[in-house]
């Protein structure tokens, strides 16, 4: 079985949604998709089940959650 799970993101700033997407990129790797289009942040997660699917979602979300409280600093 496969699990898709796709979130959207929407910024005030085009810079905001890259620069939240650099730095999550790097924990990414295998099992996120992500894309800036415009000001928008698009992140789509597969997964082979359902825990796995819950645990990334929960480790992605915390990682966009501290990007985005850096970036709203400046």
């Amino acid at each position: 079985m496969k699990i898709t799970c796709t979130l959207t993101f929407d910024y005030k700033k085009k810079h905001h949604a890259e620069q939240i997407l650099k730095a999550t990129k790097v924990d990414d790797d295998l099992f996120v998709t992500a894309q800036v289009s415009g000001n928008t942040l698009k992140a789509t997660i597969e997964s082979d089940s359902f825990s796995s699917m819950v645990h990334t979602l929960d480790d992605y979300l915390a990682c966009v959650s501290v990007a985005e409280k850096i970036v709203n600093k400046n």
